[in-house]
């Protein structure tokens, strides 16, 4: 399964198109609008987690460098959900585990993931531990709707397709969050983000952002919406 995961991420090519107009002004406009309007929600909300993470001896924030548009670099905000020693614990738990192993290279993530804390669990199903990047979007280092962003060690997984991944900022969510992302492979990622680089638009942002809560819902309760 491995090898043909392989072999199609390395086959994988994307069709060069233009990008519209919206993709530029109007696209970052309404980011940094909903954003703003939006904030007197998420701004409380992200110190409440901030705080109770704190409590409970985390970090609180955690940033890690991200690859953006045109390759810059940029610190990517979450919630800290993650144990200390994260790094250590992963690569004792795929050493030991060769079910997760083979998990995580299909995937590159695990759904029993030991790194995480019982608090961050909660978070991450709440899907509230990426409310901070909504302060990547407002500094324009992202987008509401985009491919996910990817450190520089994970962007050689799009192969052919990187300068695809380039061309776009990074968006809180995408085509691959809502089409049941925890179920599929990292070549179906990167088809999807090619995807919606073809089709990008207002009215498939408007679309992606309003699916993003009925899955959001579906992660919460476990089941596919009806």
């Amino acid at each position: 399964m491995f090898q043909y995961e392989y072999y199609y991420a390395h086959r994988l090519q994307c069709h060069r198109a233009p990008l519209p107009r919206y993709s530029d002004g109007v696209k970052r406009l309404l980011d940094f609008a909903i954003a703003l309007t939006a904030s007197p929600a998420w701004v409380p909300l992200v110190a409440i987690m901030w705080a109770i993470t704190r409590l409970k001896g985390g970090g609180g924030f955690f940033a890690h460098p991200r690859i953006g548009r045109d390759g810059v670099v940029f610190q990517c905000w979450k919630i800290c959900t993650m144990v200390p020693d994260a790094e250590h614990q992963l690569q004792r738990h795929l050493k030991t585990n060769a079910a997760a192993a083979e998990e995580w290279r299909i995937y590159h993530k695990l759904k029993a993931d030991p790194r995480v804390t019982p608090l961050g669990q909660l978070f991450r199903r709440l899907s509230l531990d990426e409310l901070p990047q909504l302060w990547n979007v407002l500094c324009g280092d992202m987008s509401l709707v985009g491919p996910r962003p990817v450190p520089k060690n994970e962007l050689k997984k799009y192969k052919g397709c990187t300068w695809m991944y380039l061309s776009m900022r990074p968006g809180l969510t995408g085509l691959w969050q809502v089409s049941g992302a925890d179920q599929r492979r990292y070549s179906d990622r990167i088809r999807l983000d090619s995807r919606y680089q073809q089709e990008i638009s207002l009215w498939t942002d408007l679309k992606i952002i309003l699916q993003t809560v009925p899955e959001v819902l579906r992660r919460i309760n476990g089941v596919a919406p009806t």
